[in-house]
């Protein structure tokens, strides 16, 4: 099979980037009088505005003819259909069975998947209810008041953001905290302040034997034994999401409190499953359910629009556009609400996790970029942080602009203070400012010619730089799982175009075997393993100095 990017639908794609990258936004918007209006799209209570990006309708004709030619409709409905769309593990993508409201069959190997996911909701409703309801106690009789997951990835990640996100529609009898890191810091720092007796904690892990998750589950259990010495105690203050009923019973959980999910479940697309169980805590059920229903709304958007009209697919063929013709190599995704700001975090695993592919999936190297590198943070922080760079540096640096019309907290004028930053750096990152306008402020402002002259090269925008923005009524669970399947679907579109497994993670294994090696000779005091001289030279150092 030939790489994208020896198709005739890729070469004209390159041919008129020749033609276009020396045009400017703003110009486009003189050309086309309709260009705000037929350049934005609803969907899922989001809105869309992609018109201030380096396209013209002929760019989206190309680049629409592109995900033609590789058939991103018939993977789209592929996936949707529980084929084993994931290659190289021989697995369905299903994320989107997780939250199918309509209870439309999917099938897995002949089975109807979706009476199992519903049997899984229903024991999370009924746990969430009992702990929420004070009807759950700890060992000496008392309610839980913190929860405390512990997790790593996407067991970790996904619930942290959705739980920061939906801060507004928590309680605060009960506290959700989250434990990843395997540095010991990460979890004394977080149950130091917490009370043994009214804590609850939450084991996240598919095989019950991911390292940094079992170290740190085995830690908690230590300190909770310590406080109340009874193991039978365990089992009041454990419940597990996890796979393994054997060891998360060795461990002394429950397994009746064994909340389990299927290997069609990639760990970054698995907030929608048990590994959700925090944020149901944290929001009750009912809101639960509202966010799998504003994901399930962009599910159907995504599987039934036009590509000409779909949000998820055209944001993902924009993205391809920038990084594969325009030579971008990052991707910045900028909130303007403080509630997300763990999004960019999210999306960082969502993406490049997914993205990050050297190789087709028929094991083929490309040689044409791939995954961007995602980062971003919450504005207006980012504005006195890294903004500069996207604003006059050397790098063409798409972004993505993402805020609420309404706040939860109107406090004075502080969201239309917040906003008018939001429209503002959209406004000026596409228009920029020229040397003559900087001059003629300068002049304007008294100064001498000479100084006047030297100060507006440094004050000169080029501009052009391209945005998207979303805006939503107001974030809610319903339209934080519409933007969150957005960006799963943009993820998606780009795997299919570029032509990679976007459902594997292999990368992050040799890592894991090295580690287990290292682990062994740090613990023995002695390097045994043929490493490389700089990594025996650290070993060796590390261990002596340990030994004191």
């Amino acid at each position: 099979m030939s790489l994208v990017n020896q198709t005739p639908q890729w070469q004209a794609l390159q041919q008129h980037w020749d033609a276009l990258q020396a045009a400017r936004i703003q110009d486009l918007f003189a050309a086309e009088p309709k260009r705000a209006e037929s350049m934005r799209l609803s969907a899922a209570g989001l809105q869309l505005d992609y018109s201030k990006n380096l396209v013209t309708q002929e760019t989206l004709s190309l680049l629409l003819a592109l995900a033609e030619a590789v058939d991103l409709k018939g993977w789209t409905r592929r996936m949707f259909d529980g084929e084993p769309i994931n290659n190289t593990e021989g697995r369905a993508v299903l994320h989107i069975a997780l939250r199918n409201r309509s209870n439309r069959p999917i099938q897995v190997n002949g089975e109807d998947v979706m009476p199992l996911v519903n049997g899984v909701l229903g024991r999370m409703e009924q746990f969430v209810d009992r702990v929420r309801s004070g009807d759950w106690r700890g060992h000496t009789g008392r309610r839980i008041a913190d929860v405390v997951n512990i997790g790593i990835g996407g067991s970790n990640l996904g619930p942290k953001m959705v739980c920061a996100a939906l801060a507004p529609y928590q309680r605060d009898d009960l506290r959700v905290h989250f434990v990843s890191n395997v540095d010991g810091t990460h979890l004394v720092e977080t149950v130091q302040r917490l009370d043994p007796e009214t804590t609850l904690f939450i084991v996240a892990s598919k095989t019950f034997t991911t390292q940094e998750t079992m170290t740190n589950a085995t830690s908690a259990r230590d300190w909770l034994l310590a406080a109340l010495g009874d193991p039978a105690a365990v089992a009041h203050h454990f419940v597990a999401v996890s796979t393994s009923a054997e060891k998360v019973a060795a461990f002394g959980i429950d397994t009746a409190n064994m909340f389990g999910f299927w290997d069609w479940v990639g760990g970054r697309y698995s907030l929608w499953s048990a590994i959700g169980l925090p944020i149901a805590l944290a929001v009750g059920f009912d809101r639960f359910v509202e966010l799998l229903e504003g994901a399930h709304a962009m599910d159907e958007h995504f599987r039934t629009a036009d590509l000409s009209e779909n949000m998820p697919a055209l944001l993902g063929l924009i993205g391809v556009w920038y990084a594969n013709f325009a030579g971008a190599r990052t991707h910045a995704v900028l909130p303007y609400d403080q509630s997300l700001r763990y999004l960019p975090a999210y999306l960082q695993q969502g993406d490049m996790e997914s993205n990050g592919k050297g190789v087709t999936r028929e094991g083929v190297a490309v040689d044409y970029s791939t995954g961007p590198v995602v980062w971003g943070e919450a504005g207006t922080d980012g504005q006195h942080a890294f903004y500069q760079l996207i604003h006059q540096g050397t790098q063409t640096i798409p972004a993505d602009f993402i805020g609420a019309i309404r706040s939860h907290n109107e406090l004075g004028d502080h969201h239309p203070k917040f906003m008018a930053n939001f429209f503002a750096q959209t406004e000026a990152l596409m228009r920029g400012r020229t040397f003559e306008e900087a001059l003629a402020e300068q002049r304007a402002a008294g100064l001498p010619e000479e100084q006047a002259q030297w100060l507006a090269h440094h004050r000169t925008f080029p501009g052009n730089r391209p945005t998207n923005s979303i805006l939503m009524e107001r974030l809610t669970p319903r339209t934080l799982g519409a933007l969150i399947a957005l960006y799963e679907h943009r993820i998606f579109t780009q795997g299919v175009i570029w032509g990679v497994n976007s459902f594997d993670q292999w990368g992050v294994e040799l890592g894991k075997q090295l580690a287990s090696v290292i682990l062994d000779e740090i613990q023995s005091g002695k390097v045994t393993a043929d490493h490389d001289p700089s990594t025996r030279a650290l070993l060796e150092h590390f261990i002596r100095q340990r030994r004191g």
